[in-house]
């Protein structure tokens, strides 16, 4: 048996804590001496570990007794939605770190050059593959995968690039409805037609996909300065070339808003 200061130390918590893990149930002493005295099994180590850990990965401690409790499949669920937040949570604050970073350069008196540069340009139709999900943002890359394994099993050749389409009416993070497209041969068996559009606003971001947020920033900007031009299709992202041999550095991604005026 380990004495509470003995277990604080290998599990490096402070009895304190300890004692508030004990108040909500989540990690109780073996034995408590008539004296007052708790004393651990070092076994209940494991149990300290993963609770520090659940910690660590952000779940509440509320939550953190469901888990320990949790089978290994229904825990692996909470995992992959956790992970999902987390993304989100980064997502969100590399946007307010840009506009705090903006906002220092604009009261310093920096001049900021613009990074993007929208232009209005017509969007041809074209014959595509698609493979349309309701899924979270962070499976994109899956979608993309998936679509690459149908085109090699069918024996298609891409013709154009490969893009995302954004089908919903709104942006959700976890359940994104979108169509990830292969620009295919006219007369492709199973594929559909992408319609053309007169009038795209449009960007062209350069570098990781990490900074594509930046570009959609640029054309939501230009939407509010240009009121007489509404959104009338699906957004895209067009990728110019192939992430698999290019740097990321490197990488040319078109982002179009179809638009057309009020």
């Amino acid at each position: 048996m380990l004495t509470i200061g003995e277990f604080s130390r290998l599990g490096r918590v402070s009895p304190r804590m300890l004692r508030y893990y004990d108040a909500l149930g989540l990690l109780c002493p073996e034995q408590v001496g008539e004296n007052g005295y708790r004393y651990y099994q070092q076994a209940q180590l494991e149990t300290l570990l993963r609770i520090r850990r659940f910690q660590d990965y952000g779940f509440p401690l509320a939550q953190v007794g469901e888990l320990l409790d949790s089978s290994e499949e229904l825990l692996l669920q909470r995992l992959h939605r956790r992970r999902l937040d987390a993304h989100y949570e980064i997502y969100r604050l590399q946007e307010r770190l840009r506009e705090l970073e903006a906002d220092i350069l604009r009261m310093e008196g920096t001049i900021m050059t613009e990074e993007y540069q929208v232009i209005l340009m017509p969007d041809q139709e074209q014959t595509v593959l698609g493979i349309r999900r309701t899924i979270p943002v962070d499976c994109f890359h899956e979608l993309f995968q998936e679509l690459r394994q149908e085109l090699a099993r069918r024996g298609i050749r891409q013709t154009g690039p490969i893009q995302m389409l954004y089908h919903g009416q709104e942006f959700s993070y976890e359940n994104a409805d979108v169509e990830a497209q292969a620009v295919v041969a006219p007369g492709t068996p199973g594929a559909g037609v992408k319609p053309a559009y007169a009038a795209c606003a449009t960007v062209i971001h350069k570098g990781s996909y990490d900074g594509i947020p930046r570009a959609y920033e640029a054309l939501a900007s230009w939407m509010a300065g240009h009121p007489e031009y509404r959104i009338c299709g699906p957004a895209i992202d067009r990728y110019l070339n192939d992430p698999d041999t290019t740097p990321p550095e490197e990488l040319a991604t078109g982002i179009l808003f179809p638009v057309e005026r009020v």
